[in-house]
């Protein structure tokens, strides 16, 4: 009984810091920020309680909320296909290579962990009129002038504007390489008997991949999607850097982006404590829903 009370013991203290980082940096600023999304919260002012106030105007009043939260499930759903699709395509590839597949496992990583930030400047100046494709294309005779080109950044037809599928794809070129090395440590776990007596019994690479591999790594690819669909919910930095502010006055936010101008540029931090709180339930519901739908079931590998 000693013995157990000292493990116990022993199990809080290497948890405790744990818990108290989880607390201090999570839990804390989490209650707050639904507490100060009830108030009418501005810097130095007051806080005054003001009930469901900052709810109300933001279901029924806030036009930029509702062109906000459509463009983030475009990205979302954009994001959860596309890199569930190329970054199965890529792990199954680069498993069954023997040579070079360190480097490109290293060459297509390599966006996923370098700044946003600095990624999203680079890519503005791809799609500016006057430089990069436009340019290009320019140059090869297939426009005549290269400000008369697609408006990659510009654009504001449609019911998601090009800016939005434009950074749409970036992010995919960016964090494809997540999913593709989840998915990769999840296919490398899997038994090579497994192939090899399906095999013997006359079955194809691709019947394999289906029938074996795509079942063994359910499990990482709700994961995966759940990563993806978090992230791009919470999307900010490629929007904020590569669209030029004011050009495209509000069709171009996401949620991320109406919560910074709220907060930050307008001081309504109250508002926008509101925004981050639907935010972070959307996220709860996204993740229940595709490990609801996304069955798992337990295999010996």
């Amino acid at each position: 009984m000693d013995k157990l009370l000292r493990r116990k013991r022993y199990i809080i203290l290497f948890l405790a810091p744990a818990f108290i980082l989880f607390t201090a940096v999570l839990f804390i600023p989490i209650c707050k920020a639904v507490y100060y999304s009830f108030c009418d919260y501005k810097t130095n002012y007051p806080i005054e309680f003001a009930g469901f106030k900052n709810y109300i105007k933001l279901f029924t009043k806030d036009e930029t909320m509702r062109t906000a939260f459509k463009n983030s499930m475009f990205f979302m759903v954009f994001s959860c296909v596309t890199q569930l699709l190329f970054g199965l395509i890529l792990a199954a590839l680069l498993t069954n290579i023997k040579k070079g597949r360190n480097i490109f496992k290293n060459i297509y990583y390599l966006p996923c962990v370098l700044s946003s930030a600095a990624l999203g400047l680079l890519w503005m100046f791809v799609f500016t009129p006057s430089l990069g494709i436009n340019k290009m294309m320019e140059s090869f005779g297939w426009i005549d002038d290269c400000m008369n080109g697609p408006q990659w950044l510009f654009n504001t037809e449609g019911t998601i504007i090009l800016p939005i599928i434009v950074i749409s794809f970036v992010a995919l070129w960016q964090y494809v390489g997540q999913s593709m090395m989840l998915y990769m440590a999840q296919m490398s776990g899997i038994s090579k008997d497994i192939y090899e007596a399906a095999a013997i019994d006359g079955c194809t690479p691709t019947q394999a991949f289906f029938h074996i591999t795509l079942p063994l790594i359910r499990p990482m690819i709700a994961t995966a999607m759940s990563l993806n669909a978090i992230g791009s919910l919470k999307f900010f930095d490629l929007v904020y850097n590569m669209i030029p502010e004011g050009f495209l006055g509000n069709r171009a936010h996401v949620l991320a982006t109406h919560l910074y101008d709220q907060a930050f540029k307008f001081n309504k931090l109250g508002y926008g404590c509101a925004i981050g709180v639907v935010l972070l339930i959307m996220c709860l519901i996204v993740t229940f829903v595709i490990n609801k739908f996304v069955k798992v079931d337990n295999y010996d590998m």
